[in-house]
């Protein structure tokens, strides 16, 4: 049920035309209190869509109604029409709720620098048609009307004694962050005011989405948002519900990873040693997005000199001839040297496990990526993304 599994919450996935598939493209999802909370973090992408700049502002005040999600189209560099559009989208929902259009986050995705009437006129009519299909158990069609070149839908629950927290996302390209990734929609019936559930979010949301980097593409419409009911009439320890957020949000992130376009491997980088968290993310961040390294994953060749020329153009403190790499569970380098031979390695399973000790310090970060593939290649050369 994912967005609708919390208490106090109603979502519809509609098809309206947006997609030449005729599947779903418009999701609807409302809060029906008590509390009307909500907190969202945003692309750090300078060319940001209509919708983000729109959501930006409606959220400051931590008070949302309703999102309006449409998959088929970006509304990204459409102009002054593009901003009309979005505006229009709040206005027909509020309207429909009787609720206030700044009380309203919008969101896109799909082709960047295409919209026209025929765009505006579909996506208000899947926000019409999606209010009027709101349902208690709408988060699954809603979930589904929000992929593009998605695979299969993305949903978690976590339940905890009297509470949950649901989510649902979108995304299997684009998939480098900057504070959110995707579109992703979160929602719990625990009792939170703003501020906390914006600390919250941010908190989960930079340990988990923002350290999912499969491609080194950031899009212009990312945006992952909270919702807050407060249904269950139960206010949890700040730490408890950070952790199921975390959870959620975790598991968010590795079905996106899992979903990348044309991977074949699913490949976790995990930094120990550093001297700082900064440096951990900056490490593993650097060889998530070597092309070098992410080539020979794809080949089943177990490159850990890749690896180390990646490390070494970051300003992260450590000694190259004193790091010790790891995949899949053998150490193929130590101490900046060949240690267990590489055939010893088995990079044949999806799932590839890399770890490097840097031997500096204490911290740690953990860096979702994927190989690259020619599928991956063919698949955005072949059409519009």
């Amino acid at each position: 049920m994912s967005v609708t599994a919390p208490r106090g919450f109603e979502a519809a996935g509609v098809a309206v035309g947006l997609k030449s598939t005729g599947k779903p493209d418009v999701a609807v999802v409302v809060n029906r209190g008590p509390l009307k909370v909500g907190a969202a973090v945003f692309t750090s992408n300078r060319a940001k869509a209509n919708p983000i700049i729109w959501s930006e502002q409606a959220v400051k005040d931590g008070v949302v109604e309703a999102i309006v999600l449409n998959s088929g189209g970006a509304n990204c560099f459409t102009g002054a029409f593009g901003f009309q559009t979005t505006h229009q989208t709040a206005e027909k929902a509020a309207e429909l709720l009787g609720v206030s259009a700044g009380d309203v986050l919008v969101c896109s995705t799909g082709l960047i620098g295409t919209g026209d009437e025929t765009f505006r006129a579909r996506v208000l009519a899947g926000t019409e048609q999606g209010i009027a299909d709101l349902s208690a158990d709408g988060g699954e069609a809603a979930s589904l009307a929000i992929m593009t070149t998605d695979s299969r839908p993305k949903r978690s629950v976590v339940a905890r004694d009297g509470w949950s927290v649901g989510g649902m996302a979108k995304g299997a390209g684009m998939l480098a962050p900057g504070l959110a990734t995707m579109l992703v929609v979160i929602t719990t019936d625990a009792v939170l005011d703003a501020a906390q559930a914006d600390a919250a979010l941010r908190t989960a949301t930079g340990r988990t989405f923002d350290r999912l980097d499969s491609d080194g593409c950031m899009s212009t419409n990312d945006q992952v948002t909270l919702l807050v009911s407060g249904a269950s009439g139960i206010a949890p320890d700040l730490d408890d519900f950070a952790a199921a957020l975390a959870e959620v949000s975790a598991d968010l992130a590795k079905q996106l990873q899992g979903d990348a376009e044309g991977a074949s491997h699913d490949i976790t980088i995990e930094v120990r040693g550093a001297e700082s968290e900064e440096d951990a993310v900056e490490v593993g961040r650097s060889v998530a997005r070597n092309n070098l390294f992410k080539a020979a994953i794809f080949g089943n060749d177990p490159n850990w000199g890749r690896v180390l020329a990646a490390i070494g153009t970051t300003a992260a403190a450590f000694d190259p001839y004193d790091v010790d790499v790891w995949m899949n569970g053998v150490r193929v380098c130590s101490q900046g040297g060949p240690d267990a031979p590489r055939d010893d390695v088995d990079l044949t399973p999806r799932a590839t496990d890399l770890v490097i000790d840097l031997k500096v310090g204490d911290a740690t970060a953990t860096i979702l990526t994927n190989d690259l593939t020619h599928d991956y290649v063919h698949e955005n050369s072949a059409y519009s993304s």
